[in-house]
């Protein structure tokens, strides 16, 4: 029944229904933040709403990215189930659903990257297509503005170039595709079939996560997508002075003369995973010290039924 269930899972429905509740709640402020942020007014006047796909599902993406690594981390778990003496029972029963609940982190990070990776697409053509009009549109003469400074808001300033070639020359567009491969690669490799038949292709193709990781956090250094300075919306806010853009004469007597300035997103995917990598390292390092560890067989028992008990000592190692 409904009850049962509840009272022999109703840690690990709290714990699903908590991450799913953070994800719901991380992916809806932040759409609606750059989806209505007056910083980013002229950089929807482009994109469109897929401005705020992209960061909303780049949240969600690196939440994910910083509890993946978490239910694989042996020794962490270990130390858990041995020290926790408030619902022991209860976190060791959720405990033991680690990789379960790994798998749907995973799978989440799939569907993410799936919805980060549409969504740029579109932006890439957005920001091409702005760059290349001649119609005299906001998207056209934003795109022409500061083509020679650091203050620009479209990151194409050639009229000669396409989706493809951005995507695979920028530092964002070729660690999207080498991310989106290994995450690829990793969730296809993790089937059942894969893994009991090819165990050594699954874990082999596992450690690709370093390049995923490597990929994540210099993703966002080049800051391609852009909003208005907080210098600059003072000086010319986008409600006041976006219509003077289209129409600007050259003896200028209004405040909204100054072109707005532009600055980059800070890159912030490292202070997501920063931690869980560290944690990932010291595990890493503790179980090839305690693989170097010696064990002594102490008794051997052959039982029916061809049953082979093995009985061993290892320093260090207990089991309740």
């Amino acid at each position: 029944t409904m009850g049962n269930w509840l009272v022999n899972h109703w840690f690990s429905a709290a714990v699903l229904a908590a991450w799913l509740g953070i994800n719901v709640f991380l992916f809806t402020y932040y759409f609606l933040f750059f989806d209505r942020d007056e910083r980013y007014f002229y950089t929807r006047a482009i994109l469109g709403s897929a401005l705020a796909w992209a960061r909303a599902s780049a949240k969600c993406l690196n939440f994910n990215s910083m509890l993946i690594l978490l239910p694989v981390c042996r020794n962490l778990l270990s130390f858990l189930r041995g020290t926790c003496s408030c619902c022991r029972r209860t976190l060791r029963k959720q405990l033991d659903h680690n990789l379960t609940f790994h798998k749907l982190v995973a799978y989440a990070l799939a569907l993410l990257t799936a919805v980060h990776t549409i969504a740029h697409l579109f932006n890439l053509e957005r920001y091409n297509h702005s760059q290349q009009a001649a119609d005299g549109s906001l998207p056209a003469v934003l795109s022409k503005m500061h083509l020679q400074g650091n203050k620009w808001l479209n990151p194409i300033h050639s009229n000669h170039t396409t989706v493809e070639y951005v995507a695979f020359t920028t530092i964002p567009g070729l660690t999207g595709v080498i991310i989106t491969l290994a995450l690829i690669l990793m969730v296809t490799s993790s089937t059942e079939f894969i893994r009991r038949n090819y165990f050594e292709v699954f874990w082999y193709t596992h450690h690709l996560f370093i390049i995923y990781f490597a990929g994540l956090v210099i993703h966002g250094i080049a800051g391609l997508v852009r909003g208005q300075t907080e210098k600059s919306l003072e000086d010319v806010h986008p409600h006041r002075c976006a219509h003077y853009l289209l129409r600007k004469d050259e003896d200028c007597s209004h405040d909204c003369c100054k072109d707005p300035e532009f600055g980059s997103i800070p890159a912030e995917s490292w202070k997501w995973v920063l931690a869980p990598i560290i944690l990932y390292v010291f595990e890493r390092i503790l179980r090839v010290w305690r693989a170097r560890q010696k064990v002594v067989v102490t008794k051997v028992v052959m039982h029916p039924a061809r049953v082979l008990e093995l009985q061993m000592q290892k320093k260090g190692f207990r089991m309740e």
